[in-house]
């Protein structure tokens, strides 16, 4: 360790954000591409700059890096990486008071936890979670580089590739902390950096594409309440279309989400107009029944009430839905 163990080594580390690739909803992963810049003091590796005839060491590439640096450097470790990742480039500095500075490129696939409740209204937080392999917080202590993070915002406001299809960044922060991360030996805490990146979907896709036309689908199917009180058949044809419709619906829509034990707001939707469209079926039954009986009138005062009611119950129903699912998460 460059420092002894009495005072722990700081580290100061940097991610810059130059790319979002993807996204699946489906695994909880993204992918992205990093910048990793971490800077630490080691005394060891001070030098003369008239005798070495330069102000700094440079070690380039993955063989320079291995084979030729024999200086300590921190295992910057991403835990909720999937796989090892590609780096593509690396670079270490070594100054002449003994500054080092290491920069790294690297494209990861990582795992993280989205909470899906407003779907498509939702706001996801990314998280990358990067600590020093094998050493503790009393060894290591990991510091927020802030340039990075003011470097990174204005390359997304100067590149819109960063933002990805359906979705759009709104916001980055990096956070220093103690993890109680342990893979071997009592319990220790180490240090550790979170890159935090906020996403908002953009949910024009997905409302006018399923939403909106789910909802003229339910407002055709009340159709049934302007056809005659005793033409059963008919009313019947016309409900189990739509009932037929939202089950496909619901096949669409599972397959472009994780299997999660809870109910989205689009998952809300369906579920109320499937039971929407049931009373309807309910509704003519009743009408049949009543027609049945010699009851004719009363069944065109209850059709004609069903006419107002349904649609009164239906959208207020949808306002709640979408209030609920925007203020609760």
């Amino acid at each position: 360790m460059p420092n002894p163990p009495s005072s722990p080594t700081v580290v100061k580390v940097g991610i810059f954000l130059a790319d979002i690739v993807d996204l699946n909803e489906v695994d909880e992963t993204f992918q992205a591409e990093f910048v990793i810049v971490a800077e630490w003091e080691d005394p060891r590796l001070e030098f003369d700059r008239e005798v070495e005839g330069t102000d700094m060491k440079l070690f380039q590439g993955q063989f320079q890096f291995n084979e030729v640096f024999a200086g300590w450097w921190p295992q910057l470790l991403l835990v909720n990486e999937i796989g090892s990742g590609d780096i593509n480039a690396i670079t270490i500095q070594v100054h002449h008071d003994g500054r080092v500075r290491y920069l790294e490129q690297r494209n990861v696939t990582l795992e993280t936890p989205m909470k899906l409740q407003p779907f498509p209204f939702d706001t996801q937080t990314l998280e990358a979670k990067m600590l020093a392999f094998g050493n503790y917080s009393d060894q290591v202590v990991l510091e927020v580089d802030e340039r990075m993070l003011g470097a990174t915002d204005e390359h997304v406001k100067s590149n819109d590739r960063v933002n990805i299809a359906q979705w759009r960044l709104v916001n980055l922060d990096m956070v220093a902390g103690l993890s109680d991360y342990r893979y071997y030996g009592a319990p220790k805490q180490l240090s550790e950096i979170r890159l935090n990146i906020t996403l908002e979907r953009q949910s024009a896709n997905i409302v006018w594409k399923v939403i909106v036309p789910l909802i003229v689908l339910v407002l055709l199917m009340w159709a049934v309440f302007w056809m005659e009180v005793d033409n059963l058949s008919d009313r019947l044809n016309v409900a189990f279309i739509g009932i037929l419709t939202i089950v496909a619906y619901q096949f669409l829509i599972d397959g472009t989400m994780p299997r999660i034990s809870y109910f989205t707001f689009t998952d809300t939707v369906l579920l109320y107009s499937f039971l929407v469209m049931c009373l309807a079926i309910v509704e003519s039954l009743i009408l049949y029944s009543l027609c049945k009986a010699g009851r004719k009138e009363a069944a065109e005062r209850l059709d004609r009430a069903a006419q107002w009611a349904f649609p009164i119950i239906y959208f207020m129903g949808l306002i709640i839905s979408y209030l609920y699912y925007i203020n609760s998460y």
